[in-house]
C-alpha cells in the first residue's frame, strides 16, 4: 500500500482531519482498532490498513491522534518494528509531555522523526479545518509536513523545542475550561432571569461578551443536546488533570481554573461521561435547582 498521507487514530479528530485530507486531494492510509471507524473511513474514500505499522510503511507523512499514553507506547513499538525509517510522524493528541519525549527518543533510534503537534480546537472545528496546529521539534521536518497542515488547519504557528506545543496545548485548554463554564453561568443567569437564551445567545454573540467557546458550544447549552460530542466529558478529564499537573509543576497559581476544574467532576456521572464538554451547563442547572429546593424547605 502507498498513500501521500497516513492517519492512526480515526475518532472524532482523526476521522474529521482525514476526511479534509481527502477533499484536498491526499490519498490517506488510515487505521484504528475500532472497526466502526474503520468502515467510516473507507466510506469517506481513504485507505484501510491494517495495523498502525503498516500505515507507517505506506506513507512519508503520518499523522497520531490517539485517545492516551497507553495507545502512543502501543504505536510507538509497532513502528519501530517495522520498515518505516525516514518518515515524519506528527503527534497531534493532548500527552504528557514526557511520554511524547519517550516516543521521540524510541523512534529517532530508528531513523523515525516524531514531532510534537497538539491542535487548539474541537471536533466541529476540525472538521471545517478550523484548527491550529502548535507545531513543535525538527523545524525542518514541520516544514516538510506544512502542506498537509494547511489541508486540515487554517493555521500553523512554530513555536520551536520538542514539547513547546504541549506547553500552549496547556495554555489555550486552560482559557477553554474556562470560557466554556463561563458561557455556562451566563446563560444559567440569563434562564433564571427569564430572557429567552436563543435571543441571549444571539446579543451575547454580537457583543463584547463572547468567545469562540461561547460562540461553538452556546447553541449546545441553549437546547439542552449535548450530543454528538465535539469532546468527550471523560476525555476531557485527561485534558484538565494534564493542565493542573503541569501549572502545579511550575507553581503556578491558577484560582479560576482550579474551581472550574471541580465543577468538570460533575459531568463525569454515567449519563454525562459521554456527552460533550457543553454539559458543565447541565452542572450548573443541577446546582441552580438545589439551591431552589434548599430555599423552599421542606414540603409541608
Amino acid at each position: 500500500m502507498n498513500s501521500d498521507v497516513g492517519m492512526i487514530g480515526l475518532g472524532i479528530m482523526g476521522s474529521a482531519m482525514a476526511g479534509n485530507l481527502l477533499k484536498a486531494g491526499y490519498s490517506v492510509a488510515g487505521y484504528d482498532p475500532d472497526k466502526a471507524a474503520m468502515a467510516g473511513h473507507r466510506e469517506a474514500g481513504g485507505l484501510a490498513a491494517g495495523s498502525a505499522g503498516e500505515v507507517a510503511e505506506s506513507a512519508p507523512v503520518v499523522l497520531l491522534s490517539l485517545p492516551g499514553s497507553a495507545a502512543l507506547a502501543a504505536v510507538t513499538a509497532e513502528i519501530c518494528a517495522s520498515g518505516a525509517a525516514g518518515r515524519i510522524l506528527v503527534e497531534l493528541s493532548t500527552l504528557p509531555i514526557e511520554d511524547k519525549t519517550a516516543a521521540r527518543d524510541a523512534l529517532q533510534e530508528k531513523a523515525v522523526v516524531l514531532l510534537d503537534c497538539p491542535v487548539s480546537g474541537t471536533g466541529a472545528q476540525a472538521a471545517k479545518g478550523d484548527l491550529v496546529v502548535l507545531a513543535s521539534g525538527d523545524e525542518q521536518a514541520v516544514e516538510r509536513c506544512r502542506p498537509v497542515f494547511d489541508a486540515i488547519a487554517r493555521q500553523t504557528r512554530y513555536l520551536g523545542a520538542f514539547g513547546n506545543g504541549m506547553k500552549m496545548k496547556f495554555v489555550a485548554n486552560l482559557l477553554v475550561a474556562i470560557h466554556n463554564t463561563a458561557a455556562a453561568e451566563a446563560l444559567l443567569l440569563a434562564q433564571m432571569a427569564g430572557l429567552d437564551l436563543e435571543e441571549t445567545y444571539a446579543v451575547i454573540g454580537a457583543g463584547a461578551g463572547s468567545s469562540r467557546m461561547f460562540e461553538l458550544r452556546g447553541p449546545m447549552m441553549v437546547s439542552g443536546r449535548y450530543t454528538p460530542p465535539t469532546m468527550k466529558n471523560d476525555v476531557w478529564r485527561k485534558d484538565l488533570d494534564l493542565i493542573a499537573g503541569f501549572a502545579a509543576s511550575l507553581g503556578c497559581p491558577t484560582p479560576l481554573f482550579s474551581k472550574c476544574d471541580r465543577l468538570y467532576a460533575g459531568t463525569l456521572t454515567p449519563d454525562r461521561a459521554q456527552e460533550d464538554t457543553a454539559a458543565i451547563k447541565r452542572v450548573l442547572d443541577d446546582m441552580a435547582a438545589e439551591r431552589a429546593d434548599e430555599e423552599s424547605g421542606p414540603a409541608r
